[in-house]
């Protein structure tokens, strides 16, 4: 019911993204104190602009980061470790990527194998979310992504890096993906959700997260 969808709502389930290349510990200060602003779930930076500033996010905003970003071609234990190291200078949620040439090869154990590397580093009550890059996928390697990171004992899976040229969420893939988890993972849309409208088709389809740096646009456009 997209009445129920407020911007409170919406605000309450972005992870509010900055990854750019050229993202400065100032951008990052601006990202964090729109973040404070809006009241999103997450903040969303490379590993390297870690650890935040102290007293950068308000209480109950959670500090998010990417692993094996954005290719996902990076051996399982250098996942593993960098992940461990984001933990370690304070993100509470890794949003790994996985990788792409073992789901097309169909090696689903690798594909498995890849995901519990990570999980095994990401402890302590801190989520993982798998970027399965969906725009690149079949049906059924949708599935059977979002079957092994509920396997691998994920929180989420998400569509996109938001960098690779298939493009980012649909709501045919959010959809897919929310109908395969059954309710057991978060989903998260990410990629190309850029206005209010989106936002709300992506929650509709499923999506308990939208990761985007259009946060200011997107609740702009709430109806009023």
């Amino acid at each position: 019911m997209t009445e129920n969808i407020t911007s409170a709502v919406v605000a309450a389930a972005i992870d509010h993204t900055l990854l750019g290349v050229t993202a400065t510990d100032r951008d990052v200060a601006g990202l964090c104190t729109d973040a404070n602003r809006f009241a999103v779930a997450a903040v969303c930076v490379s590993p390297s602009r870690l650890p935040l500033a102290p007293g950068s996010l308000s209480t109950g905003i959670a500090v998010a980061t990417v692993c094996g970003f954005p290719s996902g071609s990076h051996r399982p234990e250098i996942k593993a470790a960098e992940a461990a190291r984001s933990i370690e200078l304070g993100a509470t949620e890794i949003d790994m990527v996985l990788d792409l040439g073992r789901v097309k090869a169909g090696t689903w154990e690798a594909v498995l194998g890849d995901i519990a590397a990570v999980r095994s580093a990401v402890v302590g009550g801190n989520k993982l979310k798998v970027i399965i890059e969906s725009g690149a996928l079949t049906d059924d390697e949708i599935v059977q992504c979002c079957e092994a990171a509920e396997t691998a004992g994920a929180d989420y899976v998400k569509t996109s890096t938001g960098f690779h040229p298939t493009g980012g969420a649909t709501i045919h893939a959010v959809a897919l993906m929310a109908a395969t988890v059954g309710g057991r993972l978060g989903i998260k849309a990410s990629g190309g959700v850029r206005t209010w409208d989106a936002a709300v088709a992506m929650m509709t389809a499923g999506a308990t997260r939208l990761g985007t740096s259009s946060t200011e646009a997107i609740l702009g456009g709430a109806p009023t």
